[in-house]
Parts: C-alpha cells; sequence; structure tokens
C-alpha cells in the first residue's frame, strides 16, 4: 500500500512539475527565445508560446505566416499561440500530441519529460527528431 502511494504522489509531482512556464533555448546559438507556458485542459496539455525574445531589429510580435491551419493558426500573432496540443500523460512523460515550430510552420510529434530540473521536448517527423532543453521560469 505505502508503494502503490509513493508511486502516485511522485506521478503526481511529475506532472505538476511540468506544467508552467519555460524558457525555450535556440539549439544553434543557445540564446534564450521564447517562454512557452504548459497548461492542462480537459486531461490533455498544450502549450503556448507567452513572451518572445527578439533579436534586435526582429518583429517584437510578428505572424505565424508559415503556419499550416488556414482557420487557427496560420497568420496568427506568435504571442498567444498554441504550438503544443492534444499531450497525454503516459507514466511520468507527454506523449500523443504534436508540437509547431513556427518559424518554419510545420507540425511534429512530440514527448515531453522532466530530466532532473530540465524539460526535454521532442520532435519527430518519420524516424528522425530533435531534443531540445528548456529551462523552468523562476
Amino acid at each position: 500500500m505505502l508503494f502503490v502511494l509513493l508511486l502516485v504522489t511522485t506521478n503526481c509531482l511529475s506532472q505538476n512539475n511540468i506544467l508552467g512556464k519555460w524558457t525555450t533555448i535556440d539549439d544553434a546559438s543557445g540564446e534564450v527565445k521564447s517562454v512557452v507556458e504548459i497548461m492542462e485542459r480537459e486531461s490533455k496539455v498544450f502549450g503556448k508560446i507567452v513572451r518572445l525574445y527578439p533579436a534586435p531589429g526582429e518583429d517584437p510580435d510578428p505572424v505565424c505566416d508559415q503556419c499550416p491551419d488556414d482557420d487557427v493558426r496560420h497568420n496568427k500573432k506568435i504571442i498567444g499561440l498554441e504550438i503544443i496540443q492534444d499531450m497525454i500523460w503516459s507514466d511520468q512523460e507527454l506523449t500523443e500530441g504534436s508540437i509547431l515550430d513556427p518559424e518554419s510552420g510545420k507540425i511534429y510529434q512530440c514527448k515531453i519529460w522532466l530530466e532532473g530540473t530540465d524539460l526535454k521536448v521532442r520532435g519527430y517527423w518519420g524516424p528522425f527528431f530533435r531534443t531540445q532543453t528548456w529551462k523552468k521560469v523562476h
């Protein structure tokens, strides 16, 4: 009984630790790109961009002109844009959903998990994948 209680508590703590605001880091430059807020809604997890860190001379709140969803995300402002959709809890990670790269407009299958205090966000396209490390906003 104690083992089951410990397992459930650990799973709930992991879920709560994934929810919240995360700083995204550019793979190539290592620079901060945005803040994404991850939240739960109707037993699924979603994430939206709540802040951008544009380079000097870039639009501070551009539109997603590369986004493929004509009615949902195409030509919408990137701040407030939902880039993570329909993730579900599977043990101590999120799976089954998708993530949008607003720069390219590509949508990838997604997996998200905690590794220490870092959030690992992996986008899949067929057999290929890329994993980013996001940092918790304090």
